[in-house]
């Protein structure tokens, strides 16, 4: 693609890598035939290559962002199937986190929509404020058809369907040593919203690798990954969060060595596998951060790599759902489907499993209407393979699915876990 920024522009970081992104685009529409908003709406500017000319438009002319503009740029998942079809490589995940960000700085929101954006990101990255605001919304519950109700309330009305009726008692998973011997020394991290919604998921994680080996430490200074501000364009709150865990996990790694930051939620892995690439123009922290995002790996990235005791299946069949921000944003394929295969399981895939599930970190709360379709057509394809469960490796997903289907749904770890001596997942025991 022909661009024609100025070089005064170009001097900008972050606006010469986007304008590195516009030249690899070719205009093919590859994309648009994986793009899930695109599938579902039929307009092209609901696809990647539309909302590239949308990007490119604002960013060479600086134009201050529109309500049409902004309008698509949120309806997209980021859920990066375009950059997996992309013939031309297009890094389409930098170039819309950049759009994001300038629009944050550039555009007025109205009123409701700045106070669910704040509300969203004082609450979720903080465990304990979130585990108040879930357990406050008992309360606000009877309320939700009436949100429904109103545009401007809708976020919340999702709020609550998504909040569970019941809050998880808090769970102290410790750092634990392998029993006989070690392979190395993993930072596992602790997560936001995991650890409150299931946190028997650190719990079965910390299981497995010891039974894998690996002694198990946490960083005691580590916070939110920094993913959910990231998407909502709040750059300076991101490079603040990822900073703060790359001083966390360097700490580790300066004292004793780490063999890896592993993480189980996918969605927080691809963005600290890019903290790389967001922290690189800052001379105190980029070496640190790429240093880290080397060491980052998703759990079942880490576990294929190294044999596990045998597992017993126990005669069920597995649906399993990849994440977006694992089969695109890491391009962490087989490793899932083959983990659990030799643990005994009988595993199958749905049809459409490179289309997102609307999840998407905070779109099914800010974009309820097209995650609610997105929802409905996966549990759709995953009921038809009739299995007995269904596995997936982050949590917004489990918790998108699990508020439609009508088997458990758990991590991949917990089913793991299980078929080599741990216990049932909780999700299973609830509806047994």
């Amino acid at each position: 693609m022909q661009t024609n920024f100025t070089q005064d522009q170009l001097v900008d970081p972050a606006m010469a890598a986007s304008e590195a992104v516009l030249r690899k685009c070719v205009h093919c529409g590859f994309c648009t035939a994986t793009c899930p908003t695109y599938v579902l709406l039929g307009d092209e500017l609901d696809s990647p290559r539309g909302r590239i000319y949308l990007m490119k438009d604002m960013l060479e002319n600086e134009r201050t962002p529109s309500a049409e503009v902004v309008k698509h740029i949120d309806r997209c998942l980021s859920c990066l199937s375009c950059m997996t079809t992309c013939p031309s490589g297009v890094n389409y995940m930098h170039l819309v986190d950049h759009a994001r960000t300038y629009i944050e700085e550039r555009y007025r929101r109205p009123l409701h929509e700045r106070l669910v954006r704040s509300l969203l990101a004082q609450v979720l990255p903080y465990p304990r404020r979130f585990r108040l605001a879930l357990a406050l919304t008992r309360f606000a519950r009877p309320a939700t058809p009436l949100f429904a109700r109103a545009t401007a309330l809708k976020p919340i009305a999702a709020i609550l369907a998504l909040a569970p009726k019941r809050v998880p008692p808090r769970a102290a998973t410790l750092p634990s040593p392998a029993p006989e011997g070690t392979r190395g020394r993993i930072a596992l991290m602790q997560g936001c919203a995991e650890p409150v919604l299931r946190p028997e998921i650190r719990a079965a994680t910390v299981r497995l690798l010891n039974r894998a080996g690996y002694d198990v430490v946490f960083a005691p200074d580590e916070g939110c990954c920094g993913a959910l501000v990231h998407h909502m364009g709040k750059d300076e709150a991101s490079l603040s969060a990822a900073r703060r865990n790359v001083d966390a996990w360097s700490a580790l790694i300066d004292d004793g060595g780490l063999e890896a930051v592993v993480i189980t939620a996918s969605g927080c892995g691809t963005t600290i596998k890019d903290y790389g690439f967001m922290l690189r123009d800052d001379p105190a922290y980029a070496d640190k951060a790429a240093r880290v995002s080397a060491l980052a790996k998703d759990v079942s990235e880490l576990l294929a790599d190294i044999p596990l005791p045998a597992g017993d299946g126990r005669g069920l069949t597995v649906a399993y759902h990849a994440a977006c921000s694992l089969q695109h944003g890491q391009k962490v394929t087989l490793a899932p489907t083959r983990l659990l295969a030799d643990a005994g399981y009988t595993v199958r895939t749905p049809a459409e499993a490179h289309l997102c599930c609307g999840s998407a970190g905070t779109y099914n709360i800010l974009q309820p209407e097209i995650a609610g379709q997105l929802g409905d057509r996966k549990v759709a394809n995953l009921a038809r393979l009739d299995a007995d469960v269904i596995a997936t490796g982050n949590i917004g997903c489990a918790i998108q699915i699990g508020q439609r289907a009508s088997v458990p749904v758990v991590h991949i770890v917990e089913l793991l876990d299980w078929a080599t001596g741990g216990p049932q997942p909780a999700a299973m025991l609830d509806f047994s």
